[in-house]
Protein backbone atom coordinates (compact mmCIF):
# COMPACT_ATOMS: atom_id res chain seq x y z
CA UNK A 1 0.00 0.00 0.00
CA UNK A 2 2.70 2.27 0.32
CA UNK A 3 4.68 1.85 -2.57
CA UNK A 4 1.18 2.16 -4.17
CA UNK A 5 0.32 5.56 -2.53
CA UNK A 6 4.08 7.20 -3.23
CA UNK A 7 3.17 6.62 -7.15
CA UNK A 8 0.29 8.18 -6.94
CA UNK A 9 2.05 11.07 -4.87
CA UNK A 10 4.17 10.71 -8.10
CA UNK A 11 2.10 11.36 -10.60
CA UNK A 12 -0.23 13.48 -8.94
CA UNK A 13 3.57 16.04 -8.87
CA UNK A 14 4.56 15.12 -12.36
CA UNK A 15 0.84 15.93 -13.61
CA UNK A 16 0.69 19.25 -11.25
CA UNK A 17 4.44 20.14 -13.03
CA UNK A 18 2.77 19.68 -16.44
CA UNK A 19 0.23 21.40 -16.08
CA UNK A 20 2.20 24.36 -14.91
CA UNK A 21 4.38 24.04 -17.62
CA UNK A 22 1.47 24.28 -20.01
CA UNK A 23 0.34 27.27 -18.05
CA UNK A 24 3.71 28.96 -18.02
CA UNK A 25 3.86 28.45 -22.09
CA UNK A 26 0.44 29.99 -22.66
CA UNK A 27 1.05 32.75 -20.02
CA UNK A 28 4.36 33.76 -22.40
CA UNK A 29 2.62 33.76 -25.59
CA UNK A 30 0.17 35.57 -24.52
CA UNK A 31 2.55 38.23 -23.15
CA UNK A 32 4.55 37.77 -26.27
CA UNK A 33 1.29 38.58 -28.66
CA UNK A 34 0.75 41.41 -25.82
CA UNK A 35 3.34 43.01 -26.49
CA UNK A 36 3.31 42.52 -30.08
CA UNK A 37 0.11 44.79 -30.11
CA UNK A 38 1.27 47.07 -28.03
CA UNK A 39 4.28 48.04 -30.38
CA UNK A 40 2.12 48.83 -33.52
CA UNK A 41 1.30 51.74 -34.73
CA UNK A 42 -1.81 52.50 -35.76
CA UNK A 43 -1.08 51.86 -39.70
CA UNK A 44 -0.50 48.20 -38.68
CA UNK A 45 -3.38 47.59 -36.23
CA UNK A 46 -5.61 49.52 -38.98
CA UNK A 47 -3.76 46.51 -41.43
CA UNK A 48 -4.91 43.82 -38.70
CA UNK A 49 -8.14 45.17 -38.03
CA UNK A 50 -8.49 45.35 -42.22
CA UNK A 51 -7.22 41.41 -42.17
CA UNK A 52 -9.84 40.17 -40.20
CA UNK A 53 -12.71 42.17 -41.89
CA UNK A 54 -11.78 40.57 -44.93
CA UNK A 55 -11.33 36.79 -43.25
CA UNK A 56 -14.98 37.26 -41.56
CA UNK A 57 -16.15 38.45 -45.14
CA UNK A 58 -14.80 35.76 -46.95
CA UNK A 59 -16.23 33.19 -44.62
CA UNK A 60 -19.42 34.78 -44.94
CA UNK A 61 -19.40 34.46 -48.38
CA UNK A 62 -18.76 30.77 -47.86
CA UNK A 63 -21.18 30.20 -45.88
CA UNK A 64 -23.80 31.89 -47.85
CA UNK A 65 -22.16 29.62 -50.98
CA UNK A 66 -23.01 26.25 -49.34
CA UNK A 67 -26.67 27.55 -48.32
CA UNK A 68 -27.41 28.00 -51.67
CA UNK A 69 -26.36 25.13 -53.28
CA UNK A 70 -28.51 23.06 -50.68
CA UNK A 71 -25.84 22.60 -47.26
CA UNK A 72 -27.20 23.00 -43.87
CA UNK A 73 -29.57 20.89 -44.39
CA UNK A 74 -30.13 17.14 -45.12
CA UNK A 75 -32.45 16.49 -47.97
CA UNK A 76 -33.61 13.45 -50.36
CA UNK A 77 -32.69 13.56 -53.76
CA UNK A 78 -35.26 11.85 -56.62
CA UNK A 79 -32.51 10.52 -58.92
CA UNK A 80 -29.18 9.06 -60.24
CA UNK A 81 -29.37 12.14 -62.46
CA UNK A 82 -29.37 15.27 -59.77
CA UNK A 83 -26.76 13.04 -57.55
CA UNK A 84 -24.68 13.52 -60.16
CA UNK A 85 -25.52 17.27 -60.62
CA UNK A 86 -25.48 17.56 -56.64
CA UNK A 87 -21.62 15.73 -56.08
CA UNK A 88 -20.58 18.07 -58.98
CA UNK A 89 -21.08 21.39 -57.39
CA UNK A 90 -19.60 20.68 -54.10
CA UNK A 91 -16.54 19.74 -52.92
CA UNK A 92 -17.82 17.11 -50.11
CA UNK A 93 -20.56 15.00 -50.34
CA UNK A 94 -22.45 12.40 -47.92
CA UNK A 95 -25.60 10.40 -49.53
CA UNK A 96 -27.33 8.09 -47.35
CA UNK A 97 -28.41 4.67 -49.76
CA UNK A 98 -31.66 4.04 -48.11
CA UNK A 99 -34.61 1.72 -48.19
CA UNK A 100 -38.03 2.37 -46.89
CA UNK A 101 -38.06 -1.25 -45.55
CA UNK A 102 -35.08 -1.05 -43.13
CA UNK A 103 -35.20 0.04 -39.71
CA UNK A 104 -31.82 0.73 -39.64
CA UNK A 105 -32.10 3.93 -42.42
CA UNK A 106 -34.48 5.52 -40.40
CA UNK A 107 -31.77 5.52 -37.31
CA UNK A 108 -29.15 6.86 -39.79
CA UNK A 109 -31.66 9.48 -40.59
CA UNK A 110 -32.04 10.76 -37.13
CA UNK A 111 -28.07 11.82 -36.88
CA UNK A 112 -27.33 12.89 -40.66
CA UNK A 113 -30.14 15.30 -39.93
CA UNK A 114 -28.71 16.62 -36.89
CA UNK A 115 -24.85 16.66 -38.48
CA UNK A 116 -26.21 18.55 -41.40
CA UNK A 117 -27.07 21.51 -39.88
CA UNK A 118 -23.84 21.41 -37.88
CA UNK A 119 -21.25 20.66 -40.67
CA UNK A 120 -22.74 23.57 -43.39
CA UNK A 121 -19.09 22.40 -44.96
CA UNK A 122 -20.45 19.16 -46.25
CA UNK A 123 -23.68 18.44 -47.99
CA UNK A 124 -25.79 15.46 -47.03
CA UNK A 125 -28.58 13.80 -49.21
CA UNK A 126 -30.30 10.98 -49.40
CA UNK A 127 -31.08 8.43 -52.31
CA UNK A 128 -33.30 5.26 -52.46
CA UNK A 129 -31.23 2.30 -53.38
CA UNK A 130 -34.27 0.58 -55.23
CA UNK A 131 -34.87 4.00 -57.80
CA UNK A 132 -30.90 4.45 -58.20
CA UNK A 133 -29.72 0.38 -59.62
CA UNK A 134 -27.23 1.51 -62.23
CA UNK A 135 -25.49 3.97 -58.91
CA UNK A 136 -25.63 1.11 -56.65
CA UNK A 137 -23.83 -1.69 -59.12
CA UNK A 138 -21.55 1.36 -59.94
CA UNK A 139 -20.36 2.24 -56.32
CA UNK A 140 -20.67 -1.60 -55.53
CA UNK A 141 -23.68 -0.48 -52.53
CA UNK A 142 -24.83 -4.29 -51.64
CA UNK A 143 -25.76 -3.82 -47.71
CA UNK A 144 -28.42 -1.28 -46.71
CA UNK A 145 -27.44 1.80 -45.13
CA UNK A 146 -24.53 2.96 -46.74
CA UNK A 147 -23.10 6.15 -46.89
CA UNK A 148 -21.11 7.02 -50.06
CA UNK A 149 -18.59 9.41 -48.94
CA UNK A 150 -17.73 11.55 -52.02
CA UNK A 151 -15.08 14.45 -52.84
CA UNK A 152 -14.23 16.45 -55.55
CA UNK A 153 -16.66 14.26 -57.29
CA UNK A 154 -15.09 11.03 -56.51
CA UNK A 155 -16.45 8.14 -54.08
CA UNK A 156 -13.61 8.05 -51.71
CA UNK A 157 -15.15 6.42 -48.85
CA UNK A 158 -17.97 4.56 -48.18
CA UNK A 159 -19.93 4.15 -43.94
CA UNK A 160 -21.32 0.13 -44.66
CA UNK A 161 -24.12 -0.69 -42.12
CA UNK A 162 -23.03 0.19 -38.90
CA UNK A 163 -19.67 -1.59 -38.25
CA UNK A 164 -17.56 1.09 -37.82
CA UNK A 165 -19.97 2.98 -35.38
CA UNK A 166 -19.72 0.09 -32.63
CA UNK A 167 -22.05 -2.76 -34.27
CA UNK A 168 -24.75 -1.27 -32.34
CA UNK A 169 -28.02 0.13 -33.44
CA UNK A 170 -27.59 2.79 -30.20
CA UNK A 171 -24.83 4.80 -31.53
CA UNK A 172 -24.55 8.29 -30.75
CA UNK A 173 -24.41 11.47 -33.18
CA UNK A 174 -20.87 11.72 -32.00
CA UNK A 175 -20.14 8.46 -33.39
CA UNK A 176 -20.89 8.94 -36.87
CA UNK A 177 -19.20 12.24 -36.46
CA UNK A 178 -15.93 10.99 -35.65
CA UNK A 179 -16.35 8.23 -38.48
CA UNK A 180 -16.95 11.24 -41.24
CA UNK A 181 -14.39 12.75 -39.75
CA UNK A 182 -11.81 9.65 -40.19
CA UNK A 183 -12.42 10.35 -43.91
CA UNK A 184 -11.82 13.77 -44.09
CA UNK A 185 -15.37 14.84 -45.48
CA UNK A 186 -16.43 17.02 -42.95
CA UNK A 187 -13.94 19.28 -40.33
CA UNK A 188 -13.39 17.43 -37.62
CA UNK A 189 -12.57 19.44 -33.95
CA UNK A 190 -12.00 16.51 -31.76
CA UNK A 191 -9.11 13.80 -31.64
CA UNK A 192 -9.72 11.37 -34.26
CA UNK A 193 -7.24 9.01 -32.67
CA UNK A 194 -10.33 8.60 -29.54
CA UNK A 195 -13.41 7.49 -30.80
CA UNK A 196 -16.30 8.59 -28.84
CA UNK A 197 -17.99 5.07 -28.40
CA UNK A 198 -20.33 5.23 -25.69
CA UNK A 199 -18.98 2.04 -24.38
CA UNK A 200 -15.92 0.55 -25.25
CA UNK A 201 -16.33 -2.50 -22.96
CA UNK A 202 -19.56 -3.16 -24.16
CA UNK A 203 -18.30 -3.72 -27.68
CA UNK A 204 -15.33 -6.10 -25.68
CA UNK A 205 -13.13 -4.51 -28.32
CA UNK A 206 -10.54 -1.84 -28.27
CA UNK A 207 -11.07 1.05 -30.86
CA UNK A 208 -8.27 3.42 -31.98
CA UNK A 209 -8.46 5.52 -35.08
CA UNK A 210 -9.25 3.37 -38.27
CA UNK A 211 -6.93 3.91 -41.37
CA UNK A 212 -8.90 3.96 -44.76
CA UNK A 213 -7.53 0.93 -46.04
CA UNK A 214 -8.89 -1.01 -43.09
CA UNK A 215 -12.31 1.11 -43.27
CA UNK A 216 -12.33 0.56 -46.80
CA UNK A 217 -11.03 -3.12 -46.13
CA UNK A 218 -14.35 -3.75 -44.82
CA UNK A 219 -16.78 -2.65 -47.74
CA UNK A 220 -18.69 -5.90 -47.97
CA UNK A 221 -18.45 -7.73 -44.86
CA UNK A 222 -21.86 -8.02 -44.66
CA UNK A 223 -23.82 -9.94 -47.30
CA UNK A 224 -26.98 -7.92 -46.84
CA UNK A 225 -28.74 -5.98 -43.72
CA UNK A 226 -32.94 -6.42 -44.40
CA UNK A 227 -34.20 -5.92 -40.83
Amino acid sequence: KMAADTSVEILQKVLENEILQTAKVVEEHLDAEIQKLDQMDEDELECLKQRRLEALKKAQQQKQEWLSKGHGEYREIRSERDFFQEVKESKNVVCHFYRDTTFRCQIMDKHLTVLAKKHIETKFLKLNAEKSPFLCERLRIKVIPTLALVKDGKTQDYVVGFTDLGNTDDFTTETLEWRLGCADIINYSGNLMDPPFQSQKKFGTSFTKLDKTSIRGKKYDSDSDDD
